[in-house]
């Protein structure tokens, strides 16, 4: 029988406030999105020059990665090539896009271009913990729970990874969500059982 895999850790961002594995850890009401990101970032005191050169997709998602593995992961535990990324959303890079549409007016902005394809915040989360296992960035109408558990559920169980970051990363201009799963074949802490339906409910219950 294959063995199950588990939910070791959740995070969620979105409408000013981040959550940690249900619980509420940061909230900062009335600025913008820009705003709440850097104030994230020094809330939780993270020490990254790069993120302030990252798009917003790429901030957001390298945010929830790095409080979805703080205080609990060990990556110690496994080669980095066992350790992947699955993300998806429904806007791909269209916040980024259309900053750069702008530039071009005047000047393209090399700095700018280079956050013109979705899954550059994989590649952020992966240059941050040097990650090197499989990775995909899907576009979706909505966040399919079902195909994602399917991806995610081949990866560990073929043993092509032993542990997986998967969930939501989505932004468009103040519009914002991240829903991010770290799921592990051992199970470890409070780790829960990785299945449609508990991806539903943490998602259901973002905020």
């Amino acid at each position: 029988m294959i063995e199950k895999n588990h939910i070791t850790s959740s995070c969620s961002i979105s409408n000013g406030t981040v959550n940690k594995n249900g619980s509420k850890v940061y909230e900062n009401q009335g600025i913008d999105l820009s705003g709440f990101l850097l104030s994230i970032y020094q809330h939780f005191h993270f020490n990254y020059p790069k993120f302030y050169k990252m798009d917003n997709l790429s901030k957001l998602g390298w945010l929830a990665a790095e409080i979805l593995l703080k205080d609990g992961f060990k990556k110690d535990n496994y080669q980095p090539e066992e350790i992947g990324i699955v993300l998806a959303n429904s806007n791909s890079s269209l916040d980024n896009d259309l900053k750069y549409a702008d530039t071009i007016k005047e000047f393209p902005s090399p700095a700018v271009f280079v956050y013109t394809l979705p899954n550059i915040v994989i590649g952020e989360i992966c240059i941050r913990h040097k990650f090197k296992g499989e990775h995909a960035f899907f576009i979706q109408d909505a966040f399919d729970t079902a195909f994602i558990a399917q991806q995610v559920n081949y990866l560990l169980d073929s043993d092509i990874l032993q542990a997986c970051i998967c969930g939501w990363v989505e932004v468009l201009e103040q519009d914002y969500q991240a829903v991010l799963f770290l799921v592990e074949k051992k199970k470890t802490g409070q780790a829960i059982q990785f299945s449609v339906e508990k991806m539903n409910g943490i998602f259901a219950d973002k905020i």
